[in-house]
């Protein structure tokens, strides 16, 4: 053994204490990328196990071969095959049963009026397969739908609406229909349901009566399965001759990975990029924590680390020394982190489930990568972040043993201009490259680039600001604590490298909380914003449509609430799919004079009301876009083929309705289920919101009780899915913010033992324990304000930029939420003088005798 690894060791034996708070940083950041990449192998490995169960039984798949893909589309659109085909491939030789399969979009509605679902996972209906090996839900209790109007519901969906067998419920499919539940399923031997799907099985007929465009003779897919001995690739080989243009098969094993691929591309691409980006915030205020606590411990030791050269040590062996007691705790305490990481895995699950984003359950999956990649990510950043400090260490000349204390000198000399000049520099680059980035475009990447500029800039002018903006910020504690409030001000601003490096923890957390917070506000405020200037309808009717996991609104509610004598106007606003000049794009389908009554298109070049079967209307943006003019024809293909289209009018788009708008009359050829999004309603003058929303919330009871709200509470609604993304948000920045709150705690702790002596005299000379304590609490708060508003300053800046540059079409609004903010820094200052109250403790307990003879 070596000289600085046994130094290293003794090292951080002695000094174990010190460097608890950076065991704990690291510990969390681990724990959080590790439960980040855990969940995400556990989901993955979910849902591969769900798709491979759900075509467990089936060889082939047979499908139309054209998919109709576009934005917000998962899965994109296929149009019906002939369910006739699934009795001529059971002629062919080795097909051992073929069966239709209907599927389609069907919310239940539960015994208590609420909707079954619908915040996510999709709700499923369809078809009861009667080939045991081709279904692969298992009756758990009553019989298999045999007469029209009856159903079978899996098990979880049964628990979560309070149905039994024998009760009646209502399926929106989206029209409502009454079903008589004769049997509850589960998923494969026990499972609730495929994941938190919800699916409701009727007969064949009802299936195709309301899920498929045409009814009796369509499906969705032909499911096959083969013989024994045939092979999958075999049975794909003989069935394919039978097979009509524009239909394709393909085997049970690429049918069950392109379902996984779809969800892992997508779903969970995105999902645990989220997660990571989280995990990586936490781990970059670890670093500025492990940092400080690092330069803190080295800026202690410099007499001993003096000594050591004196005696003859190398600068190496005390660089070596100070990194291998880094490593030593980035080692023990990612370690740790590995085991906290499923706790944090179990818990991200518990939170999701909590908000409405019920993920599928299964045993705990653990990659290699899971445990190898957390472990030296963890070991990398207690090194990295130890680098400086050690190499400080290094530099300690011999003759430093006679000093008492290292001097700082980061705010003043050479050191402060160099800071000075390379901080100044580095914001007001980025500002320009920010703002340039969010107004010009905008540009997402360089307004990305710009703020970590600015990010940087802030980090190092840290140290020469900070002693100003503590003395500023403490101003009043002299007038207000007397002597106590002096000391703590002094005491915050006597060492600014070590403010700075401590407050910049926090920084960085405030300054995500504050940037999604801005960002939140400005999208609830374009959101109310477009329903003030859009929306000219004082109710409107909705539910969850099948991309969100619902099944939308029945196309029949619209008329039914124009009947109403207190109803000026009811339009039903629908979404359909088409490719249109060769590009996937989802359209509206309403009628569009109609429409134009309730909500506000702007100006309108051309005609809507002479769209007819087949004319379009373009925003000016898309026409703009496409070089469209009135007049222009448009090739537009839908799941059942393709038709030349004209655009007759121009609006202003940017509102409620979106970038292309259709007729029914031209959209129902082409449609596979029919919905409208929402119902749009303007009451007769006369008649109250209260008055009008009574009457239409009775009509609409008998379409399965979508909600009826009035304007505000629309508006309200759509802003409900900001909150939750918000809530998250909060949640998942709260380890982070938690870690910069240890920072300021262990710094405090490792200042009050640098401070022994100067504590013992103060105590000495009648300062007394309560006034320690305030002053040891005042200092914390003074760091927790210097780093909460630079966060918040920076954090609204960011949000900012990232508000204007995801505005692509230039119709959001930036908005501050001062409420909000205030309550940031409230709570910023309150976890200052939370984290200040231990330090506080263990110097009020100091002994004034041993403190004086302290050295």
């Amino acid at each position: 053994m070596n000289a600085a690894l046994r130094i290293s060791l003794r090292s951080l034996l002695a000094h174990r204490r010190r460097l608890a708070g950076t065991f704990l940083s690291i510990l969390l950041g681990v724990s959080f990328l590790t439960g980040t990449m855990v969940l995400g192998d556990t989901l993955r490995a979910n849902f591969d196990t769900l798709f491979a169960d759900a075509n467990a039984g089936t060889d082939a798949v047979v499908r139309s071969a054209d998919v109709l893909a576009a934005p917000n589309v998962p899965g994109g659109v296929r149009a019906p095959v002939d369910a006739a085909l699934a009795d001529r491939l059971r002629t062919v030789p080795g097909v051992a049963a073929a069966e239709p399969s209907v599927q389609g979009a069907g919310q239940l509605v539960g015994a208590n009026g609420e909707a079954v679902g619908g915040k996510g996972p999709p709700t499923f209906a369809g078809n009861w397969i009667a080939d045991r090996k081709l279904n692969p839900y298992r009756l758990a209790e009553g019989r298999a739908p045999a007469a029209p109007g009856e159903a079978v519901i899996n098990r979880g969906a049964a628990e979560a609406g309070g149905l039994h067998v024998g009760d009646t419920a209502v399926l929106r499919v989206p029209d409502p229909v009454r079903i008589t539940v004769v049997g509850i399923a589960t998923f494969g031997a026990d499972a609730d349901g495929m994941g938190p799907s919800t699916f409701t099985a009727l007969t064949l007929g009802d299936a195709q009566k309301y899920l498929t465009p045409k009814g009796e003779g369509q499906a969705s897919t032909v499911r096959l399965r083969a013989d024994d001995g045939v092979s999958q690739r075999q049975l794909i080989d003989r069935v394919r001759p039978l097979l009509p243009d524009g239909v394709e098969a393909l085997t049970g094993q690429a049918a069950t990975a392109e379902s996984t691929a779809d969800v892992s591309g997508r779903f969970l691409s995105m999902f645990t990029t989220l997660l990571l980006v989280f995990a990586g915030i936490a781990l970059l205020v670890a670093t500025f924590t492990i940092h400080n606590t690092f330069a803190i411990v080295v800026a202690q030791r410099t007499r001993e680390n003096a000594l050591l050269r004196a005696l003859g040590a190398s600068r190496r062996q005390v660089v070596g020394s100070t990194l291998g007691e880094a490593l030593g705790v980035g080692l023990l305490a990612s370690a740790a982190g590995l085991l906290g990481g499923l706790g944090v895995a179990a818990g991200l699950k518990a939170l999701f489930s909590a908000l409405g984003f019920s993920l599928p359950t299964g045993g705990t999956v653990l990659h290699t990568a899971s445990v190898l990649l957390p472990l030296a990510v963890g070991t990398v950043v207690a090194v990295g972040s130890a680098l400086l400090p050690a190499v400080r260490a290094g530099r300690t000349a011999p003759l430093a043993a006679l000093r008492e204390t290292a001097v700082d000198t980061a705010a003043s000399g050479r050191a402060g201009g160099v800071r000075w000049v390379l901080g100044a520099l580095l914001v007001a680059g980025g500002v320009p490259v920010t703002v340039l980035g969010a107004t010009d475009g905008p540009s997402l990447p360089l307004t990305v680039a710009g703020a970590v500029a600015v990010l940087a800039g802030f980090v190092v002018l840290g140290p020469v600001a900070a002693s100003f903006a503590v003395r500023t910020a403490g101003a009043p504690l002299p007038r207000l604590r007397g002597v106590t409030g002096a000391l703590a001000r002094r005491n915050a601003a006597r060492n600014p490298r070590r403010t700075a490096a401590t407050a910049t923890a926090l920084m960085v957390g405030v300054a995500v909380v504050t940037l999604f917070t801005v960002f939140g506000a400005s999208i609830k405020a374009s959101m109310d914003r477009t329903v003030d200037q859009s929306f000219a309808g004082d109710l409107a009717v909705t539910a969850p449509a099948a991309g969100a996991g619902g099944s939308g609104v029945s196309p029949k509610l619209a008329d039914a609430i124009a009947a109403l004598p207190e109803v000026r106007q009811s339009v039903g606003l629908g979404r359909g799919v088409a490719r249109i000049d060769g590009h996937g794009r989802q359209l509206d389908i309403a009628d569009p004079t109609r429409l134009a009554g309730v909500v506000d298109l702007g100006r309108v070049d051309g005609s809507l009301a002479g769209l007819g079967t087949d004319g379009l209307a373009v925003s000016r943006t898309a026409a703009g876009a496409n070089g469209w003019t009135v007049g222009s024809t448009v090739q537009v293909a839908f799941a059942d083929g393709g038709a030349q289209f004209t655009v007759r009018a121009l609006y202003e788009g940017g509102g409620i309705a979106g970038d292309y708008l259709m007729t029914r009359q031209a959209w129902a050829p082409h449609r596979v289920q029919d919905s409208d999004t929402m119902v749009a309603v303007a009451l007769r003058p006369g008649t109250t919101p209260a008055d009008g929303k009574a009457a239409v919330e009775r009509v609409a009871d008998a379409y399965g009780n979508p909600a009826v709200q009035t304007r505000d509470e629309y508006a309200a609604g759509a802003a409900a899915g900001v909150d939750m993304m918000l809530s998250i948000v909060y949640a998942l920045l709260a380890l982070a913010v938690l870690i910069a709150l240890l920072g300021i705690a262990n710094t405090l702790t490792l200042a009050v033992h640098e401070r022994t002596r100067e504590l013992g005299l103060l105590r000495a000379v009648g300062q007394t324990r309560g006034q320690l304590r305030a002053m040891v609490r005042w200092e914390s708060v003074l760091v927790a304000a210097f780093g909460t508003v630079g966060g918040l300053a920076l954090g609204a800046f960011l949000g900012w930029a990232l508000t204007r540059a995801s505005d692509t079409d230039g119709t959001g609004t930036f908005a501050v939420p001062p409420l909000q903010l205030a309550l940031v820094l409230a709570a910023g200052l309150l976890a200052g003088a939370l984290a200040g109250l231990r330090p506080a403790g263990r110097a009020a307990r100091l002994d004034i005798l041993r403190a004086i003879a302290a050295d």
